[in-house]
């Protein structure tokens, strides 16, 4: 049995990540506003990446790390402000940094340790208005690639980056049906992303299973980026 630390575990993704590790794994999970109580096998813990430093929650060893917190605004270009970046970056990347960073001991302590981060498909394949999100997920990547050659071989690094996925997080962009169906004919595949999709990637990513991968983006998107 493994245990694995979930940052933004409450809902959407973060929330679908939990359930499928709990089946055979020890999940620390932490919640900002969505309160959660304890579940078998799952500790939840309040916790707001923009504001607090204790990560005493941390366990002495850990098996893996998936970073959940995420913002999606779309605007054009012109009509986002300095403070707008910053706060998306701050979320995403310093957030997510500062995580790893006091993580890095409990990872480095398991023989087979993997951490699990979030892109967009927005950043490689570029679409209007996706300025804000892009730019924060862009830094995402390189990170998962340069934290992936510093740690080879104790600990691996890989970033998923879905298309549109149903979740909390894409509800303005999916609240009517005409949304949902235009956004699933987008698609190769012609449905929407689900969080078990990205759920269930995520765990592979964390299982021995994918024990020969790091420094990789994957691309779980229903085909968008790659056929036309």
């Amino acid at each position: 049995m493994k245990t694995y630390l979930v940052i933004g575990g409450s809902s959407g993704i973060g929330e679908g990540v939990v359930k499928e590790l709990a089946h055979d794994n020890v999940v620390i999970a932490t919640y900002c506003k969505n309160y959660k109580k304890d579940e078998t096998q799952v500790q939840y813990i309040h916790f707001d990446v923009m504001s607090e430093q204790d990560l005493s929650f941390i366990p002495p060893t850990l098996d893996g790390l998936v970073y959940c917190p995420g913002n999606i605004t779309l605007k054009p270009f012109t009509r986002f402000t300095t403070q707008d970046f910053i706060h998306d970056y701050q979320l995403q990347v310093v957030g997510a940094t500062k995580i790893i960073q006091a993580a890095i001991p409990a990872l480095k302590n398991s023989p087979h340790a993997a951490v699990v981060l979030f892109s967009t498909i927005a950043v490689q394949h570029g679409f209007p208005f996706h300025s804000l999100v892009a730019a924060s997920k862009g830094a995402i990547e390189g990170l998962t690639k340069a934290l992936a050659a510093e740690y080879a071989p104790k600990i691996r690094f890989n970033c998923i980056a879905p298309s549109i996925t149903n979740t909390p997080l894409a509800g303005n962009l999916l609240n009517t049906p005409e949304k949902m169906e235009a956004n699933a004919q987008r698609h190769p595949l012609k449905r929407i992303g689900t969080v078990s999709d990205i759920a269930k990637m995520t765990a592979f990513l964390l299982s021995d299973s994918s024990s020969w991968m790091t420094g990789e983006i994957l691309h779980v998107d229903g085909g968008m980026s790659s056929i036309k």
